[in-house]
């Protein structure tokens, strides 16, 4: 968490040009994520924060204590109940989260879906999280300029249940497809963002193939840190890897030469201004119809949160990477996306 409140107090500077005339503190917003998993950790400080900087009733993490979709959709029917009105909800799935939704947008409440988008048609108000996709295929391309432009990748990447990680899978492979031949990714691991799972597999796989591959990506955090630990291990540094997010030990093992560089996501940012975002629109603001939203494989209305390669010359001050870009989407956030007259 030490990282996260780096990032805190920098936002927190901009905060108060930005509190919302309209700001309500019958405004109760819950941040729930799929199931536990330390990326959604700093979404708490962001609820936080949010709550105080902005004048809400509420801003309060609440996690499933397992990734099934029956219980996050059980949790978010019960703080419905409790009074909690507005919603940033990672999908337990693309598609069935999507009646959970319904449920909450029939009862008066809102939701945005954040770091992870339901499919189109859905009744949330849009998506706003990491442009995934682009993530992994950036990330790709800097282990394949690491790599030398040839040799063999593997890729360690999380939940099938996460509707994230298709479109990983799909970029890194075409990422090693622009290479016509090159560059081949030998190996995709899927399933493994949790920890006996990743450290099973990983360390199976690089005890048995260390020799044979050349480069790693990973695409989810927990087989991040766990292919960095293995590495450390075995002393490799002759494999090249890209990881993904901030976690102290990818970090270090940047620090130390056994990573190449990480992708940078930005979670704080999401929770913060997603809180802020649904004051708004529940306090009188619209979306525009003319917003400049983006889209991907599941959704036409989609915000990027921002992603950044971070190596070893920029490790020790990514923060201010991420906190720049907070600080870009929530200063112009109304312009760009809402009407509030």
């Amino acid at each position: 968490m030490r990282t996260v409140a780096k990032l805190v107090a920098a936002v927190g500077l901009c905060a108060a040009a930005l509190t919302p005339a309209l700001a309500d503190p019958g405004t109760k917003v819950a941040l729930v994520p799929g199931g536990p998993h330390p990326y959604f950790a700093a979404w708490e400080q962001a609820g936080k924060d949010a709550m105080k900087d902005f004048n809400l009733g509420a801003a309060d993490y609440r996690v499933p204590q397992k990734w099934e979709l029956a219980q996050q959709s059980q949790l978010l029917e019960s703080l419905l109940t409790q009074g909690y009105n507005s919603f940033l909800i990672f999908p337990g799935d693309a598609v069935g989260t999507n009646a959970v939704v319904q449920e909450i947008t029939e009862n008066g409440g809102q939701a945005i879906a954040t770091a992870g988008c339901l499919k189109d048609p859905t009744p949330a108000l849009f998506c706003m999280g990491t442009d995934t996709g682009n993530s992994a295929y950036l990330g790709t391309k800097e282990l394949i300029k690491a790599m030398g432009g040839k040799g063999k990748i593997a890729h360690f990447t999380g939940f099938l249940v996460d509707p994230n990680t298709q479109l990983r899978i799909d970029a890194v492979n075409k990422a090693a497809a622009e290479t016509n031949g090159a560059v081949e990714v030998v190996q995709a691991i899927a399933d493994i963002d949790a920890p006996q799972p990743a450290e099973e597999k990983i360390n199976a796989y690089l005890a048995a193939n260390a020799a044979n591959v050349d480069g790693i990506v990973t695409t989810a955090w927990v087989p991040a840190v766990t292919a960095a630990n293995a590495l450390r291990k075995i002393g490799d540094k002759r494999i090249k890897m890209v990881g993904i997010d901030h976690d102290e030990v990818v970090l270090q093992a940047i620090k130390d030469g056994y990573l190449n560089g990480t992708m940078l996501q930005n979670p704080y940012g999401q929770g913060y201004i997603g809180s802020y975002v649904l004051d708004k629109l529940r306090t009188g603001c619209t979306l525009k119809a003319d917003a400049p939203w983006k889209s991907n494989a599941l959704t036409a209305k989609f915000v990027d949160s921002g992603t950044v390669f971070v190596d070893a010359a920029q490790v020790d001050t990514y923060v201010d990477a991420m906190r720049n870009i907070t600080k870009d989407i929530l200063a112009n956030f109304e312009k760009d996306y809402m009407d509030c007259k």
